[in-house]
Parts: structure tokens; sequence; C-alpha cells
């Protein structure tokens, strides 16, 4: 079977025609196939959604119990049929719950990767290569420009700054999904014991990775209500970073604004935002990381979905794999 007969792009996304569904589609369709939580590739209204436990968890608390008319979970590993093709759903990196999809039919394998980072991650299940004919990566640091250092670093460059400046709160921008809890547990592996205060639009989230198991340490609300803004002095407080646009983030006394994304490797755009202390911790591949896994997973194609898939797509002409863009529409960088 030719890969295009098996996965083509469609308005809707990625269509697999003998299986007769889509995955990580952007309009409401009979049968989706999600990777991840993030609202770029979870979306509510489909008629039938097959994903992981977690990822199933994450989109009923994001978009209420019934966000598809029904629903079925995929176990790491398992090979589920749907019409006579094979769907095995492996993990990705990326955030909790978060797997890529092998398709397969009449021997021809296509891994769609989803959204996938290589980094070690203690709140998700590392990434594994799959060998395939096809694979599909995303590409949103698919430039040279982008290596990411290790969190480690960053994070400590974080703990410096609390230390240097005990009479100032540090304001810390990160997703609600992933990369929010990521930042948490990684100040806690770094030996930061004190209570992390958050924004309410993390909590919800952050109690879920708890109950599946990742520590995050205490946690309080980052309310001012009943105190004062000097209570806020020398805290760390973790909060989305569309909270930090709005009079949420001037209640904190003195605040040292940061923002943990592989975007900050760009100063323009740390500038753009007024962040004082970037941090480049990133919930997707490097360049580096992009080459290395289509090396491991030995692919003689290659389908770039999103980002900056030009670079990408020229490195494999250059290494003798077919690569080649989809163009696809829709899928943003919530999780960066």
């Amino acid at each position: 079977m030719r890969a295009r007969d098996l996965l083509q792009p469609r308005p809707e996304g990625l269509y697999c025609p003998p299986g007769d569904f889509y995955i990580d589609p952007v309009k409401p369709v009979d049968r989706a196939l999600v990777t991840h939580g993030h609202s770029d590739h979870a979306r509510a209204g489909h008629a039938h959604v097959l994903a992981t436990r977690q990822t199933l968890d994450i989109m009923a608390l994001r978009y209420g119990e019934n966000f598809a008319g029904a629903t079925q979970a995929a176990a790491i590993g398992e090979t589920i049929n749907q019409r006579g093709v094979s769907i095995t759903f492996q993990p990705a990196g990326h955030v909790l719950g978060s797997a890529q999809i092998l398709v397969e039919l009449d021997g021809t394998r296509i891994v769609a990767s989803g959204d996938y980072k290589r980094r070690s991650d203690p709140t998700c299940a590392p990434f594994v290569p799959i060998v395939c004919e096809v694979f599909i990566t995303e590409a949103t640091f698919g430039l040279p420009v982008f290596r990411h250092p290790p969190a480690t670093e960053e994070i400590g460059k974080l703990l410096k700054s609390v230390k240097q400046f005990p009479e100032r709160a540090h304001l810390v921008g990160a997703y609600a999904l992933g990369k929010a809890q990521r930042v948490i547990r990684e100040l806690r592996d770094a030996g930061y014991d004190e209570t992390i205060y958050i924004h309410g639009a993390l909590a919800k989230l952050s109690d879920y990775y708890v109950r599946q198991g990742v520590t995050l340490g205490p946690l309080a609300p980052a309310t001012v209500e009943s105190g004062s803004k000097g209570d806020f002095a020398g805290a760390i407080v973790v909060g989305p970073p569309s909270a930090f646009a709005d009079r949420w983030a001037r209640r904190f006394p003195d605040p040292v604004s940061s923002f943990a994304s592989g975007w900050m490797r760009i100063r323009q755009r740390a500038r753009q935002r007024g962040v004082e202390l970037p941090l480049i911790i990133s919930d997707h591949s490097d360049w580096d990381e992009l080459i290395e896994t289509i090396q491991e997973t030995q692919a003689q194609e290659v389908w770039v979905t999103h980002g900056r898939e030009e670079a990408l797509v020229r490195w494999c002409e250059m290494n003798d794999i077919d690569g080649k863009a989809l163009h696809l529409v829709g899928y943003e960088d919530e999780g960066d």
C-alpha cells in the first residue's frame, strides 16, 4: 500500500481512508485519534475519540465530561484494530498522556508523532523511537538556531535570581498543561522545598498530575485578598503567560518577570514580552533532537506537519530521505 493511501492531509487533519479516522483533527469529525491534551490537538465535539486514558481525563478537565459523543482509552503498546488498520499508541515525551500513533496496514508503517521531546521530563513517560517507513514529525523548533540547554541549568538561573532578590516575587509564565507542572517538579528536584504559588488556571491540572503520581510539593493559590504584597517577597509564582498581562500580575511586590519557553532562545521575543528572566525550557524537540529522531526511525519518508517545515525538509533531501511539508493549519505552540 502507498503511504499516501493510508494517511493523507485534509482540511480537518490527517485522514486514514481505510480506517475512516482522523489524527488530531482541527474540526469535529466522526472518529478522532488524539495524541495529547493541548487544545490545538485535542478539541471538543467529535463523535468518537480514541486516546490514552490520561489524555481523555485531561480533555474532560478542560472541556467538561461530555466533550465527545463516546470515548475509548488506548493503553500504551496495545494494538487496536479499526476496519483492518492496526493502531498503536507509544509515548511521545511531550506532556502527561502524550503519545505517538503508529498506523499499519499491509506492511506499511506510518508514525504520527504529534508533539514530542527527547529531553528527560520527570512528569511524563519518555519518547520511544519507532522504526517505520514514514515518520510524520512536528518542527516547532525546526531551525539550527534552536538548541535547548539542559532544564537544570535554566532552573538554576531562576533559583540564583530568587536568592539574589529576596525582596521580589518571581513570576514564571508557563503553559497550564505540562510546562507548569514540569517547572514545578524541576524546582523540587533542584532542592527547592518552599511553597510554590500558582494561578487558579493551573489548579485542576496540577491536582490531576499529583493524582497520577507526579509529586509537586506544597502548592498554594496566588492570591493576596487575605494578606499583602509583602507576603510574596522572595516567592516563586507560576501562572499562564496570559495572566501576566493583566491586573493579576500587579498584585506582587516588584516582580521579576520570567517565561519558560523554547522561544526564549530568541532575545527579541523575550524583549517583546517584557521578560526580565527568560528560561529556555521547551516541551518540544530542538533541531538536533529532530534530526536524531528521524535517523532513529529509519524512515525513508518524512512528512512535516507544522512549524519550521522548510529547513527540516531540506535536511531530509540532503540526506537522501524523501521529505515533504504537509502545511497543516490549526496547530499553534501552546506547549512550547
